[in-house]
């Protein structure tokens, strides 16, 4: 897939009214997931995408504490100046896209790397089991 190909199917599933809209939910949601993707999957996601894609993905530096899903749409929602409804929307766009290009196996080993909420994200249903505290 080009990257052209890729900001029209976000500009469809975002249902934007530009490529240029889509074009900027696809540069502020892949920073924000390279901020929190790691080692070999970071890598592998990275080969999966349009090269401009990827290369927003990696120029960033991972994050030391990763953030929950719903953390992750604070976050991009403070550094963007977006509410986080509309930070939400394009995260599920841009993501959803993303899952396809990367494919079920890879997509859960970057799910699992992740804390809570990003299943959600990429269109996928959250299946982990909740973490009980240690008495």
């Amino acid at each position: 897939m080009t990257f052209d190909q890729m900001l029209e199917r976000v500009r469809l599933e975002g249902a934007y009214p530009s490529r240029e809209r889509a074009a900027e939910a696809v540069r502020n949601v892949l920073a924000a997931l390279g901020r929190q993707v790691t080692g070999d999957e970071r890598v592998d996601l990275a080969q999966c995408l349009p090269v401009e894609a990827a290369l927003t993905l990696t120029a960033q530096v991972p994050d030391t504490e990763q953030l929950t899903g719903w953390g992750f749409v604070k976050d991009l929602a403070a550094r963007t100046g977006a509410t986080p409804a509309t930070t939400r929307w394009d995260t599920g766009a841009v993501l959803a896209v993303v899952a396809r290009l990367a494919g079920p196996d890879l997509l859960a080993r970057v799910l699992d790397r992740l804390p809570g909420g990003y299943a959600l994200l990429f269109g996928r249903a959250e299946l982990r089991q909740p973490q009980t505290a240690a008495s």
